[in-house]
């Protein structure tokens, strides 16, 4: 029956749902200790991406691609981790501060409060899916996520409302099925929700991907973002305010169709 056809729609979207099952039981796994969530989340969104783009890797071994992409990551996107750790403990201090302030006073830095942290989350979603993406400096990827979070408010905001509302829906709508909505996190839920909102990055990705974006034959002199290596070809020049110059895509997220490179090292400004 065509129904039952490998290469038919229905076979594949199975063949991605278990991916989506192993890659999200292998985020919870390795992210046990805690301080490995942040290099499980950019594996998590390696492997996301890669699914969206049909670009899977080892002939569909979905965990050895997760394995790869953690050991990849695990310096930068630790790092990452451990200063939005910091953060998170300073928005809880000034939280409990805040909520013993009575009057006037109490109410607006409450509100201050509410916005430091809608600042901190509006970042925090872009974070990880940049590590798993591009090759920078912690300091650029911190930066170019608070950035690229505004640049690409629409986006934004349609990933932070999946999360919401698969949020509520688990834990709020039916209390009494927690326990259900619990054990399907742990087998699907955190790699469901990294899959759609994969869909909306890519989406936001193409302000700062010049391999979706429309060739430019000239850069302005104040450009913060360039690709060198399409500029030395003079195949693509992209501008952008929301990277630095030393960026440069993953080689794995790509297959054949990636430009060639012309030999030269790349110069960091």
């Amino acid at each position: 029956m065509k129904m039952f056809d490998p290469n038919g729609p229905l076979m594949i979207a199975l063949g991605k749902l278990a991916d989506i099952v192993i890659c999200n039981i292998m985020f919870c796994l390795f992210s046990l200790p805690v301080f490995t969530v942040g290099a499980s989340l950019a594996a998590l969104f390696t492997c996301m991406q890669q699914l969206i783009s049909d670009e899977e890797k080892d002939e569909g071994l979905i965990f050895k691609d997760f394995w790869l992409a953690f050991k990849r990551n695990f310096k930068q996107a630790t790092a990452i981790w451990l200063i939005c750790l910091l953060i998170l403990a300073f928005l809880f201090a000034y939280y409990w501060i805040t909520r013993s302030m009575a009057g006037t006073a109490g109410r607006v830095y409450q509100i201050t409060f509410y916005l430091l942290a809608l600042v901190f989350l509006f970042g925090f979603l872009y974070l990880f899916p940049l590590q798993a993406r591009y090759e920078n400096t912690v300091r650029n990827t911190l930066r170019n996520a608070w950035l690229l979070s505004v640049g690409a408010l629409p986006w934004t905001l349609l990933s932070l409302a999946v999360i919401i509302a698969a949020v509520y829906i688990s834990f709020f709508m039916n209390p009494a099925a927690v326990d259900l909505a619990t054990y399907l996190w742990a087998v699907c839920g955190f790699g469901i929700v990294a899959y759609l909102d994969s869909f909306f990055f890519r989406k936001a990705f193409q302000k700062i991907d010049p391999k979706t974006v429309k060739v430019k034959s000239h850069v302005s002199a104040g450009a913060v973002f360039t690709d060198e290596e399409h500029r030395e070809q003079d195949l693509m020049v992209q501008e952008s305010r929301y990277s630095a110059p030393d960026w440069n895509r993953r080689d794995d997220l790509f297959g054949d169709d990636k430009p060639k490179s012309t030999g030269g090292k790349k110069k960091r400004r």
